[in-house]
């Protein structure tokens, strides 16, 4: 009996809140009607569509109103002719040429971002100010298209689209044959970087390239008994992360790779160590020292032996080979 009793006073209450929020949500969407009357379907921009997003949540108290990210903008709404407060649009693509489309030019980056962290401050964006994208003058809508009905930066698979229009090195990395599978969604930019800022390099989530890595590379992570000092460093010793024409991500082939560090023991007329490559001949009575290239410098080359290249558990793996 007291659980019926506790369901009909909280379907009672529910309808209650929604009784007293419809004439508040009906109040925001009068404050609206001053910018949709003119911005309305017949626009040349998408505008109404935000009322298909988290923004565009009258009922909600928190979500805002025109009026709250563009300004109260009381010239304008006497003068359709004159701008309103804050004017939303990248001033990067714009700069030197005249608006095609876009009647009035876009307000300076600083004032558009200060409407945006009105609300956005927190979480990601704590780092937001003397950041890469924050000193090159970005705005929020650069990146983000907020009367859309999907945010094509929050949708994992036209993400990279996105970031692409900036980072062309990236795009072009990204079509060679080995990388991450950023075409099928499995991974996307946010997944390494915060374009909001970071503490990290290269805006990285994490404090280092292989705190970064290791989210999902954990069984490299170690720590391993018979370290290999480049992988521990760096992951980007070795691997360029956004694409490259040798597999895995290698930014070159073995054993040029593995040679850039290692000029022996097989490979050094001052061999070291019992795998050695150099041979001791006569030539004209005088012993000399040469140096004859081993069949593991092709196929796998380095890797035909010293398979556990990103580290070794075993006792006996002290050159990596298990």
């Amino acid at each position: 009996m007291l659980s019926v009793l506790w369901i009909l006073s909280l379907f009672s209450s529910l309808f209650a809140m929604n009784a007293s929020a419809a004439p508040a949500a009906a109040a925001r969407l009068d404050a609206d009607k001053a910018c949709t009357v003119c911005h309305n379907e017949t626009w040349k921009y998408p505008v109404l569509t935000i009322y298909q997003t988290p923004h565009g949540v009258r009922g909600d108290t928190r979500t805002p109103l025109c009026q709250t990210c563009h300004g109260e903008s009381h010239k304008h709404l006497t003068d359709p002719m004159t701008p309103p407060d804050v004017v939303f649009g990248d001033r990067e693509t714009t700069k030197g040429i005249k608006q095609r489309q876009m009647i009035f030019s876009p307000s300076e980056a600083r004032a558009q971002n200060k409407q945006c962290m009105s609300c956005h401050e927190d979480g990601l964006r704590t780092h937001w100010e003397g950041s890469q994208h924050q000193i090159k003058d970005l705005a929020c809508v650069s990146c983000h298209s907020v009367h859309q009905k999907k945010d094509p930066i929050m949708v994992r698979a036209t993400q990279k689209e996105v970031c692409f229009n900036c980072h062309k090195e990236q795009r072009a990395d990204s079509h060679k044959i080995s990388g991450h599978p950023l075409d099928a969604g499995k991974i996307t930019c946010s997944d390494c970087h915060n374009p909001h800022g970071s503490s990290a390099p290269k805006l990285l989530k994490k404090n280092t390239v292989n705190e970064t890595c290791w989210q999902c590379h954990a069984d490299k992570r170690g720590p391993f008994l018979w370290e290999h000092q480049p992988v521990s460093e760096n992951c980007t010793n070795c691997h360029t992360p956004h694409g490259s024409n040798i597999s895995p991500l290698l930014k070159d082939r073995a054993p040029f790779l593995c040679e850039d560090c290692h000029n022996g023991p097989h490979q050094s007329n001052s061999p070291i160590g019992p795998g050695g490559n150099a041979t001791t001949v006569t030539i004209g009575g005088v012993p000399r020292t040469v140096n004859t290239i081993q069949g593991n410098a092709t196929g796998r080359a380095c890797m035909n032996c010293h398979v556990m290249v990103h580290g070794s558990n075993s006792p006996a793996g002290a050159y990596l080979h298990r």
